[in-house]
Order: structure tokens, then sequence, then C-alpha cells
């Protein structure tokens, strides 16, 4: 048979007919994925007209700790580092020990200068009580001179008298001017005496006074060297994990050098950075929620603490002098501090958190509220 002859459809095999064209399903794949597109879209636009426009946002944001550095005040060598790094330590638990050999015997010397002083100062009261004892005998002398001058002076007088009578010779008025006159040179070297005796008493006085003053010196040196020694067992400021220990046994280490750091178990925050550009509604008080990176997303609730008087670049080693002619506008940041609740687990200075402040959250009496209102 020709190709070119007609085909009869009763004699006609199944390949041989045309198959029918396929359906038309694109349209409602398309519709369908038109619908999901319309309510996605309309989930986040109402998320975002009831939620999403009252929160402000940052990325820029990490957990911190006010952790402590651990650094030696003194220079000497490590005895002993009783704990490792990421240890856990109590308040109080040792960190480091230095050699306090030389700290010790400077202790000792000054210890042992004490007892001199004390017998020095037992010498002097000695002295003292010597010395107000001859005040008190010196003052007797002048009372017994006073004495013998008041009866010499009675009997010149008498005698005087009587030679004035011719009564008595010449002989005896001689005789009792000089009893006079020795009774008065008696109660000069008695009230001379007095003098020296008291004089005695303030130089004992004075030499005690600087003697005390030695000592509280000394005693004062005896605290220091006392100090020092304890100063070389460094101990835990708070409880905390040991981090970055830096040194190594009988490594010498010199003032002020650091030896390793200690992060506490609570006081964990966060520093947020936000945009000048969103500090107008951030207020103290305010709700935070945080989402932690490391936690897959895991969200908590803290709390606005404060703001920071300054942005970041102020603080900076080196801030940017804008007083020149490329200058380029850039948003500035501002640390924003915000307190974590209690017992939050698993958090780690440093970690990466984004942050999302309601602003609907703003305490009563704020220019935010009043603004919501």
């Amino acid at each position: 048979m020709s190709r070119h002859d007609p085909i009869d459809p009763a004699t006609a095999t199944p390949s041989a007919m045309d198959t029918p064209p396929p359906r038309r399903r694109k349209g409602p794949v398309l519709a369908g994925l038109a619908l999901v597109a319309l309510l996605a879209g309309g989930w986040q636009g109402w998320s975002w007209w009831s939620e999403g426009r009252f929160l402000i946002e940052t990325d820029d944001a990490y957990v911190q700790a006010d952790l402590s550095l651990v650094s030696s005040k003194l220079e000497g060598y490590v005895a002993e580092i009783p704990v490792e790094a990421n240890q856990h330590v109590r308040q109080g638990e040792v960190l480091v020990r230095i050699d306090d050999g030389d700290y010790r015997i400077a202790l000792q010397q000054a210890q042992a200068k004490l007892p001199t002083l004390d017998r020095t100062l037992a010498r002097i009261d000695a002295q003292v009580s010597a010395a107000e004892a001859a005040v008190t005998q010196a003052e007797a002398q002048r009372a017994a001179a006073q004495a013998s001058l008041r009866t010499a002076s009675t009997a010149a007088e008498r005698a005087r008298d009587l030679a004035a009578r011719r009564v008595t010779s010449q002989a005896d008025l001689d005789e009792a001017t000089g009893a006079l006159d020795t009774a008065r040179a008696n109660l000069a070297a008695a009230e001379a005496a007095i003098t020296g005796a008291r004089a005695e008493v303030e130089v004992l006085q004075a030499q005690r006074a600087e003697t005390e003053s030695s000592r509280a010196d000394l005693q004062l040196a005896v605290a220091q060297a006392q100090r020092d020694l304890d100063m070389t067992v460094l101990r835990a400021p708070f409880d905390g994990t040991v981090a970055n220990v830096a040194i190594e046994q009988g490594e010498l280490v010199s003032p002020g050098a650091r030896l390793a750091a200690v992060v506490p178990d609570h006081g964990l925050y966060v520093e947020a950075n936000f945009k000048e550009t969103q500090l107008a509604e951030i207020v103290a008080g305010e709700t935070a929620r945080i989402r932690i990176d490391a936690m897959e997303g895991h969200e908590i609730e803290g709390r606005v603490v404060s703001l920071a008087p300054a942005t970041g670049s102020v603080f900076s080693l080196l801030p940017a002098d804008n007083a020149t002619g490329n200058f380029t506008k850039i948003v500035q940041r501002v640390p924003v501090r915000i307190d974590l609740p209690d017992g939050t687990q698993g958090l780690r200075a440093g970690l990466s958190v984004v942050v999302e402040i309601d602003r609907r959250t703003a305490p009563e009496g704020t220019a935010v509220a009043e603004v919501r209102q």
C-alpha cells in the first residue's frame, strides 16, 4: 500500500492513529503558586503590621562579661599553677603561687626590729620616771630653801633692829646677813634644779615620741611586707571559669603582667550596637528579644539597662579625624547594654546574637511611651 493511499479506520492499527494532545496543567500550578505567594506575602505583611514595625533590630550584638584579668603586683618566679585553662573555680581559690622566699625574709626582718624599739621605749619610760622623781625632789629642795630663806630673813631683820639699838654687835648682824644671802642662793639653786629636771623630762618625752613614730613606721613596714607576702598568692575574685592562662611554672613574671583571666558565672549581658538613626525610640526599661546564634536561634528575653554616652568610635584607640577634605559620612553606632535573665544556660562571652527591642514596652512617662500613645 502506498503511503498516499487513504487509511481505513476499521483496519488501521492503534500505532497508526494520531495520539490525542496532552492536557494543559500549567494553569492550575501557577495559580497555586500565586495563591501561596499571596498568602505568604499577606502573612509577612500582617506580621510586620502587627509586630514587626514596632521592633528595632540589629545583628551587631554580642554577649559580654565583666571578666577579671589576673595580674601580678610583684616580681617573682611562678612556683605553682594549681588550675588549668577552662577549669571552674570558686571565689578565693588559688590560681597562681609566686615564689615567696624574698618576701618572707623581708617580713621577718621587719618583725625582728620591733622588739628592739619596744625595749627602747621601756628604757625611755624608766628614764622619764626617774626625771619626774628628780623634779619632785627639786621641788622639795625648793620648799626647804624657801623655809630657810624665811628664817634667815627674820633673823636678819631682828639682827638689824638690835644692831640699831646697839644691843648686839656688828658681827652678829654680819652673820645674819650672810645667812640670808646663803638662803637666797639655795632657793635660786633649787629653782634651777627644778627647771633642769623638767627640761630633762621634756627631752625624754620627745625621744619617746620619736621612738613611737619610728615604731609606727616599722609597723607599717611589717604590714607592707605582710601584704607583699600575701600578694604572692593570686586567688579567684569570684566564681567563674579560668581562661587564657598565659604563664608556665618557673617563668619570671613582672608587676602588671597579665597571667590569666576569670570569666564570671553570672552577670553576663548583651552589648548591642545600634545605628544612630535607631536611638530615638530606645530607652532604658524596654524589653529586648535576643536570638543566640550558637543556640540555633533560641530566643530569650532581656531588658535594656542603659545607652552609652558616646559612640563606639569615640572610645577607639585611634578616633577618626573627620576634619579632612576627603570626609565620608558613616552611620555611627552606639552601644546599648541589655541585661539577661538569671539562670540562662549555655551562654559564653563573645557569642553573636540578634537583638530586637520592642518599643511598645517603653516605661510610662518616657518620650517613647508618650509618642506611642
